[in-house]
């Protein structure tokens, strides 16, 4: 099985188990190993009392994009720390992108860096992900075609 496949299967079997990301109306554009491109618009329920988008949304879509990364290698993988540093507001209606880069993966620990940018391209947020690998996998290899 090529990276990429299983990179595809891993999300394809994530997808299906992810409602928080699909409730709030994430899409998963891109995915390969150690990486992936996620979006988001920001909706009227997802505004804060000053007309802009509320971090903790903003934080939510980076960590997806992490979680997809990371778990790309047909391995469980859960956060262990992430942070994030807000640089611009998002906008309601604005569709947002956050690209998540793999900077380091060794033994079950991995880092991971995420760039949110807005519709302009310009950064809203800069946010780096510590994994930690688990037990399971997302799918069976020994029975899959590829």
């Amino acid at each position: 099985m090529t990276p990429e496949l299983r990179a595809k299967k891993s999300a394809e079997a994530m997808w299906r188990d992810d409602p928080a990301s699909q409730a709030l109306g994430m899409s998963l554009d891109d995915i390969g190993p150690g990486r992936s491109v996620m979006r988001m618009t920001i909706r009227s329920d997802m505004v804060n009392g000053h007309g802009i988008c509320h971090g903790g949304f903003i934080f939510t879509l980076a960590d997806s994009a992490f979680a997809f990364a990371c778990n790309s290698y047909n391995t469980r993988v859960v956060a262990q720390h992430n942070s994030i540093t807000y640089l611009t507001p998002g906008q309601m209606g604005e569709t947002l992108t956050a690209t998540a880069t793999e900077i380091s993966r060794a033994g079950r620990s991995g880092i991971y860096d995420v760039e949110v940018t807005g519709e302009d391209g310009r950064k809203l947020a800069v946010f780096r992900g510590h994994s930690r690998q688990i037990k399971g996998t997302h799918f069976d290899e020994e029975h899959t075609e590829g």
